[in-house]
């Protein structure tokens, strides 16, 4: 096994207290502030909207931490929760489901779980735990499902069996249409929000044929939605109007939105999407909004065009909190709560892809104050983190590797 240590230097140097529409979003103090840590020339010239909504000032954690190679025998790894015992357990994209310890044992893939189209974007992709996981052993996922006319994002739910090799009863619950041939953007994140109901976020599956689909109403591409245990759509959603408006609809105008996360104090639904070439977005999300896509965008087409009419902002569609050109390709993200590391306190952290670290950031009042990159020198893509029962961060990346990252 091998480890890598990362030690950072105290510093004396301090960040204004933060507050988030006045609960604590941010310690006093997270970290050394520095220049911006994105140096590289954007792809476009378009404006934000407004200051720090992208290339915010970098911020340096003053605590020493550790990040940890628990394994690197994984295939592929696409989600990654705790286990109430602390275990860990994972998603692997052609369609294994597995547990780690945190001694870096890898179980056998667990049986019974159905056959995902491993192609292209697709496969065994998020998952989460029932919030009463301890007695009822109920896990649910987001994987991409070949059927008629095409590919799927569905939603599944199951329990883990007693000895822990099988999920029995494995239901397709939700299935995000139409079909497309595409294998591209499926999305795939989901967790439970604060009243017991299932977030999912599905991909507008990226050809031009159904890139407008994110803006239909009809259309379950594009789109974060909630929805019940069983699948059927959740009380208290909002309502879209438009013929044919579908009422398990949250929030519309994504275009591959890989990360979702639960704000640990105001419990707020956040996300993180993925653009083109530029535009990469981070986003709070508020029921019944559009986020525009590909009506605005900070990105341009991966030829260089510019996407529709080039424009970054229209009444009626929400500004991201943040966002990157270059992309850095944010994928799974978890906020931190632990106090091991005081700066981390309430930061949200992001897998990013093509970026290959992983993004820390602080915020006040909902908008980005600090960036941070961590782990860069790994050279890895970083697919999904989440915060363990023990309370430091667990981190998987494309190649097949399983991270802990803690204080030292």
């Amino acid at each position: 096994m091998k480890n890598t240590t990362y030690i950072i230097t105290l510093s004396t140097a301090l960040f204004t207290l933060f507050s988030c529409s006045n609960d604590k979003d941010s310690p006093a103090d997270p970290g050394t502030k520095t220049d911006p840590v994105e140096t590289t020339a954007p792809n476009t010239t378009y404006t934000p909207a407004f200051a720090g909504q992208t290339r915010a000032s970098g911020v340096k954690t003053n605590t020493s931490y550790e990040a940890k190679i628990i394994t690197s025998t994984l295939t592929a790894p696409w989600g990654v929760k705790s286990l109430p015992d602390g275990r860990l357990l994972v998603t692997e994209k052609s369609g294994q489901l597995r547990i780690v310890t945190t001694a870096g044992v890898v179980s056998a893939a667990i049986t019974g779980v159905p056959a995902v189209n491993a192609a292209g974007q697709g496969g065994l992709l998020g998952l989460c735990l029932d919030p009463e996981f301890a007695s009822n052993k109920m896990i649910y996922w987001v994987f991409s499902e070949a059927t008629t006319g095409g590919n799927n994002t569905a939603v599944a739910k199951g329990k883990l069996s007693a000895d822990e090799k099988t999920i029995e009863g494995a239901t397709v619950i939700y299935r995000a249409k139409p079909a497309n041939p595409s294998d591209l953007h499926y999305g795939g994140r989901i967790l439970f929000d604060k009243t017991g109901n299932l977030i999912v976020s599905t991909g507008e599956r990226s050809v031009l044929e159904t890139r407008p689909l994110a803006q239909s109403v009809a259309s379950g591409l594009g789109k974060v939605i909630r929805i019940t245990k069983d699948g059927q759509p959740a009380s208290g959603n909002p309502t879209f109007t438009g013929t044919g408006a579908l009422p398990e609809l949250y929030t519309i105008g994504h275009r591959n939105p890989q990360g979702l996360a639960l704000h640990p104090v105001t419990g707020e639904i956040w996300q993180s999407e993925h653009g083109p070439r530029g535009g990469d977005e981070i986003n709070r999300l508020k029921a019944g909004s559009n986020y525009g896509w590909p009506t605005i965008t900070y990105g341009i087409e991966y030829s260089g065009q510019k996407v529709g009419a080039g424009i970054t902002q229209q009444d009626g569609l929400e500004q991201p909190v943040y966002y990157w050109d270059p992309v850095v390709s944010p994928s799974g993200m978890t906020f931190y709560t632990g106090n091991r590391v005081p700066e981390w306190e309430n930061n949200l952290f992001i897998g990013a892809l093509s970026g290959m670290h992983i993004v820390r950031l602080a915020f006040q009042n909902n908008k980005v104050v600090g960036e941070e990159r961590l782990l860069a020198s790994e050279s890895q893509r970083f697919r999904d983190i989440t915060q363990g029962s023990d309370g430091a961060l667990y981190a998987v990346t494309d190649q097949g590797r399983l991270y802990k990252i803690d204080k030292k």
